[in-house]
This record gives structure tokens, C-alpha cells and sequence, in this order.
């Protein structure tokens, strides 16, 4: 297996663990501990969680398939930066309520952007 495809796949792996733990924190060990706007933020942030998991794992499939490149391993790593920053931040704003958390979110989002466009750029070399 390509030392890429074994990293992505791992850490996407990985990272769906940490979305179910976490997602099963929030429904259990905070639903009676959250007011529903916190909850809500708390689940927005477990659903991209996820969303970014399989993100991750269509980067290590892809690279089974294709060469390494610097897109493929620039939209991993913006992907796994997004997910810690995006969804690490919403964790954080919805158990303590620091405000300040929520001026960060919009980095992750912005990772996020960016993997997906570095996706759809090696998608677009793939093709041609």
C-alpha cells in the first residue's frame, strides 16, 4: 500500500472513532447538561466531524489509485486541519461558553474549502 493512502486511511480511521466517541459524548453525557443552542452548535460540529472523516478517506482511496501529488496530500492535510480547528472549536464554545471560540471556526471552514478545492483540482487532473 503507498505510504500516503496507508496515512490518509488511517488517520481517517482514526478520526470517524473520534467522531462516534464524541457524537455519543454529546447525546449522552451532555444532552441534560447543554441548553439546545450550545447543543446545537455541539452537534454542527460532530456532523462536519464526520463529513471530514470520509473526506479523509476518499483521499487515501484516491491516492491507492493515483500517484502522489501535492494537491492529493495538501487536501488530507487541510481536511484533518479543518476538523481539529471547525469542529474543535465548536466542541470547546458549546461545553464552556467562550465566546471568543466562535471567531475561530471560520479558519476551519476556510481548510475546509480549500481541501475540497484541492480535491476537485486533482479530480479535474484525473480526468484529463
Amino acid at each position: 500500500m503507498p505510504p500516503m493512502a496507508k496515512l490518509f486511511i488511517t488517520l481517517a480511521s482514526l478520526s470517524g472513532m473520534f467522531a462516534v466517541i464524541v457524537g455519543a459524548f454529546g447525546a449522552h453525557g451532555l444532552r441534560d447538561r447543554l441548553d439546545p443552542y450550545y447543543m446545537a452548535i455541539y452537534q454542527t460540529g460532530v456532523q462536519y466531524h464526520f463529513y471530514h472523516a470520509l473526506a479523509l478517506l476518499a483521499v487515501g482511496i484516491i491516492a491507492l489509485h493515483q500517484p502522489q501529488t501535492a494537491l492529493l496530500k495538501s487536501a488530507g492535510w487541510l481536511f484533518l486541519l479543518g476538523t481539529v480547528i471547525f469542529s474543535g472549536s465548536l466542541y470547546l464554545l458549546a461545553m464552556t461558553g467562550v465566546k471568543w471560540l466562535g471567531a475561530v471556526t471560520p479558519l476551519g471552514g476556510l481548510a475546509f474549502i480549500a481541501g475540497w478545492g484541492c480535491l476537485a483540482a486533482v479530480g479535474w487532473k484525473m480526468l484529463n
